[in-house]
């Protein structure tokens, strides 16, 4: 039993390094980006009309900006670039398309939940104590407990040919034990600096820079590997 376990942590984290190692290019860039934007609002004035209508378009709208604008970068823009690339199998565009927004719209409103919740608990502003306790609750609570499980098990039954009596069988250990547990230790390269970096902005603001990292990280890693259709984000 021993062994087992032995071979088995093995194997986990000799995954996980590959996929760091995947992972590592998209997560500098993604870094590079955020800070950007995150200098640029502080240190830029000449921006600052920028960044207020965005506020202003997110106060407005609250949920259904963050539906709307997730559904777009984390859904159809992926999607549209896997069809373009034809990574879609044939006769699934309708169905994969209806897949990548219905399940962004959704996730785009949790995420702005989620954010609002922290927002609530440890306050709104950029303090490094906060950015601390929020990239830890996010990261290493919300991920591992919800995020990362639902991600796994609805894109698993989209490449399922969305049939659960096909994908039942996958519902098994190896999927919570090892598949989940490798593929969040390898993105926490890209994603634990870049919440820290989206936790640095006001709360109106983290919405549009979760979508503009989600968006990137997404593309780039479909373009790093070709053979998967498969998003290893959030």
């Amino acid at each position: 039993m021993s062994k087992f376990r032995s071979s088995s942590i093995e194997a986990l984290w000799l995954t996980s390094l590959n996929g760091v190692r995947v992972n590592l290019i998209p997560g500098i860039a993604l870094w590079v980006v955020g800070l950007l934007v995150v200098l640029t609002y502080y240190f830029v004035p000449q921006a600052a009309g920028l960044f207020e209508e965005v506020i202003e378009l997110k106060e407005r709208y609250g949920y259904f900006y963050s539906a709307v604008s997730t559904a777009i970068f984390g859904g159809l823009l992926p999607f549209s670039y896997l069809l373009w690339s034809g990574r879609v199998p044939q006769g699934a565009a309708l169905s994969w398309g209806l897949f990548f927004v219905i399940y962004w719209t959704i996730r785009g409103v949790e995420v702005d939940a989620v954010y609002r919740l922290q927002a609530w608990l440890f306050g709104d502003d950029a303090e490094w104590r906060t950015v601390v306790k929020k990239v830890v609750v996010d990261q290493f609570l919300y991920c591992p407990i919800w995020a990362a499980p639902l991600t796994a098990v609805c894109y698993g039954w989209k490449d399922a040919g969305f049939s659960m009596s096909a994908y039942r069988p996958n519902l098994n250990r190896y999927l919570f034990l090892f598949q989940i547990p490798s593929v969040l230790l390898s993105i926490w390269i890209v994603w634990i600096p870049a919440t820290a970096i989206i936790y640095s902005l006001p709360l109106e603001l983290q919405i549009p820079l979760f979508n503009l990292v989600l968006c990137f990280f997404v593309l780039l890693i479909s373009v790093l590997a070709p053979d998967s259709g498969e998003s290893s984000a959030r």
